[in-house]
């Protein structure tokens, strides 16, 4: 059996009950006013664990990657690096006279310095059936155990902790055997628990019979019992049946357990020829339709597990909670700070992959984006003459490419995607396309002075098409992708193009829709764009809200939960600013977070001309008062190197004690300090409407006829009888100088 312990002593339970207080939200603010940062305390997240909250990391003897399981040591690292909920894991044995303490095995060997103690005191005992030899702790009363130290038993693992941490007490063991020594784990617990004071306790074995006895003895508004599957043909000793057969009955679980611990494989299946992630079991949807909460177990940093992760241990732990179909509730782990950091950071999302680096959209900004630490990478989807679905910014390919030098007879307008006049993809061939070269834009590219981004890899970098983009994130094990689809009205009517259907081919053609490993996420500033794909519940709608707005009323956010359980928004409609200065926290969050729709904002820039005097030109301070002060879920960037920096800074922990962190600002006050007589006025922002979020139905793709670009009468006419071929082709592209330097100067 298992005891999972909330707190290890009582003034880790004081602590924990404080700061679990302090986190909670004060209430909602009244309707329409400002919510200064420093009371703004976000909601927590709606997960798809069992009861919506977030997963819990249990520290399996605490940090005991790092040092001997159930050390003191381990114990203080797990509880100074995790969430305040997070649950000290203790492997509970017995001594000779009776008494519990922490060890991970019920044999002494290869956990302790007991072969140098009491060497050639070796016995065989029968476990479960099994005959086996070593030292037992039953053997030996616990003053003689305290004679004895701990030493990590994962031989890869560090020795220079061994011998230094005693044993501790309490936590795991198997009933059967130590009833068979006239100890009763039973009785031991049930009077253990009288003396400690908690919220919850845990209480976990591989026995159902010792999990009925603690049925009837625990207070169960207080303590949890939770059944411990071992591996499928393992035979569970009070019923005789395999543990994977007890799983096929859920419910019988249920009558005497709370939830279950299942290794990772039971949910995520690993090919064992290949290292590569099978589909997701059913398992977690099952139990939690049961009334089950799963935890999941077999995490280890230095435990190498599938080459879909890459290498990197978060990406493990958000593929078992951030895929769209479930979240465990929580992991068992030797290295619970990892667990830690995949749970409480908001999401890190590329704005046309690391387009502050390379040409945004380019295979180059992909893999740059990858190495960076991005979690979600994006593809905003444009479509070309000929029907090839392609990822750029905008569908107009000035500034993003060198199409102003090649094709600018082909420069139109089209009033229903911006005012400038451009030259569109969807009026060149992906043959055309392909014959162009990216290029690195800058936002400030035209202030004085410039800004330019990275000019030796100005043009460097290829187009990618959307099946190219799936095919890579799929290679690179990334977290998830982002799917921004725009203007598909304007295409299917005007240009006889299906980008919502080459969309849904793509992403079923990569099996996308039929995995959930990775998350996926629809966005659109469209809601009948997202109503299209309401049928893959894999999918995550994300609804994009371009203007600026400070909040959401009720009527406005029911709407949004029509279509999205996200919305990316602008980065000053979370925190308002006027000339340069942050003057508040809006409500947008506080009203949208009240209904578990997660926010995004978009989109962060490091140039200094991007930020707010209050962030002391420091993107990394924009980036903990967005992730720390206000609480978002997501941060969309262009250079995601930079929140990846931050988060894997220890500068960001919220420790008190830390020499230095990465604080984030207050809105407002720095404009508070500033001369009256010039402090610049405060712009509010209107509230969202109805009239924002709703859209008319999609029109069906329309076939039109190939006719050339530049119906509004831009394009140069053709030559008139008398006039010389070379004297018109001279014409022409003098219009075409002409046109491009009035595109250039902004006309």
């Amino acid at each position: 059996m298992m005891m999972m312990m909330k707190q290890l002593v009582i003034v880790f339970l004081l602590i924990g009950a404080s700061v679990a207080q302090n986190r909670r939200d004060t209430g909602p603010a009244p309707a329409g006013d400002p919510v200064p940062a420093q009371q703004y305390i976000p909601p927590p997240k709606n997960w798809l664990t069992l009861n919506g909250s977030e997963p819990v990391v249990i520290a399996r003897g605490g940090s005991s990657g790092v040092f001997p399981e159930s050390s003191s040591l381990a114990y203080i690292m797990a509880k100074s690096n995790c969430l305040s909920n997070a649950i000290m894991l203790c492997n509970l044995q017995f001594s000779k006279d009776g008494l519990g303490v922490c060890l991970s095995d019920v044999r002494l060997n290869n956990i302790t310095t007991i072969n140098g103690a009491f060497k050639d005191q070796q016995t065989t005992k029968n476990i479960n059936g099994n005959n086996v030899r070593g030292w037992f702790s039953v053997d030996y009363t616990l003053e003689q155990l305290g004679q004895l130290y701990l030493v990590q038993n994962v031989y890869t693992r560090s020795e220079a902790f061994d011998n230094t941490q005693p044993i501790p007490t309490p936590d795991t063991i198997y009933d059967l055997f130590y009833s068979q020594h006239n100890i009763s784990a039973a009785k031991y617990i049930t009077e253990y628990l009288q003396k400690l004071i908690s919220n919850v306790y845990y209480i976990s074995s591989p026995e159902i019979g010792f999990l009925k006895t603690m049925d009837r003895k625990v207070d169960h508004n207080t303590t949890k019992l939770v059944f411990m599957v071992l591996e499928p043909n393992a035979v569970e000793p009070t019923t005789n049946q395999t543990y994977g057969s007890i799983l096929k009955n859920l419910t019988a679980i249920k009558s005497f357990a709370s939830g279950i611990v299942v290794p990772k494989s039971y949910i995520i299946p690993v090919n064992n020829k290949t290292r590569y992630l099978e589909p997701a079991t059913t398992l977690v949807t099952d139990a939690h339709n049961a009334g089950l909460q799963v935890y999941a177990s077999g995490f280890a940093n230095d435990i190498y597990s599938s080459y879909n992760y890459n290498f990197e241990p978060e990406a493990e732990y958000l593929t078992f909670i951030d895929n769209s179909q479930f979240a465990v509730d929580g992991f068992i782990t030797d290295f619970p700070t990892t667990a830690t950091e995949a749970i409480d950071r908001p999401l890190i999302i590329t704005h046309n992959g690391a387009s502050g680096v390379y040409a945004g959209c380019t295979d180059l900004a992909y893999q740059q984006a990858v190495d960076d630490g991005a979690d979600i990478i994006d593809c905003t989807v444009q479509m070309s003459k000929d029907g090839v679905a392609f990822c750029l910014e905008s569908p107009d390919l000035i500034g993003k490419t060198t199409a102003a030098t090649v094709f600018m007879s082909k420069a139109t307008s089209v009033p229903e995607i911006q005012k400038e006049r451009g030259i569109f993809s969807f009026d060149l061939t992906w043959t055309e396309i392909q014959s162009l070269k990216p290029q690195i834009s800058s936002p400030f590219d035209k202030s004085n002075p410039p800004i330019i981004r990275n000019p030796e890899a100005k043009n460097k970098g290829k187009f990618v098409t959307l099946d190219g983009f799936l095919e890579f994130a799929k290679t690179k094990a990334v977290s998830g992708v982002l799917i921004n689809i725009n203007n598909a009205a304007y295409l299917a009517s005007k240009k006889g193009l299906g980008v919502v259907d080459a969309v849904t081919k793509a992403l079923s053609n990569a099996t996308f829709d039929k995995q959930s490993t990775q998350q996926v996420m629809i966005q659109s500033d469209d809601s009948s764009v997202l109503s299209k794909f309401q049928d893959v519940p894999a999918y995550k709608k994300v609804l994009h809200i371009r203007k600026e707005v400070s909040a959401a009323p009720r009527e406005v956010v029911e709407e949004i939960k029509k279509y999205a359980s996200a919305v990316t928004v602008t980065r000053t409609s979370v925190i308002s600013t006027t000339e340069s200065f942050t003057t508040n926290a809006t409500n947008i969050l506080r009203d949208l977070h009240s209904a578990n729709i997660s926010v995004y904002i978009s989109a962060l820039r490091n140039e200094y001309l991007s930020i707010a005097f209050d962030y002391l030109a420091d993107p990394l301070i924009e980036v903990a008062t967005f992730a720390q002060g206000v609480g978002v879920d997501g941060i969309t960037t262009e250079f995601p190197a930079t929140a990846s920096k931050y988060f894997r800074s220890k500068c960001s922990d919220d420790v008190e004690k830390q020499d230095f962190r990465i604080l984030p600002v207050v809105p407002g006050e720095l404009l508070d300090v500033t001369d009256l007589k010039t402090r610049p006025n405060i712009i509010y922002h209107p509230a969202l409407t109805v009239a924002d979020i709703v859209r008319p139905p999609l029109p069906p793709v329309t076939p039109v006829s190939q006719s050339a670009p530049g119906s509004s009468g831009l394009v140069a006419p053709a030559p008139q009888g008398g006039v010389p071929t070379n004297v018109a082709n001279i014409g022409l592209t003098l219009a075409a100088i002409m046109l491009f330097c009035l595109l250039s100067m902004g006309h």
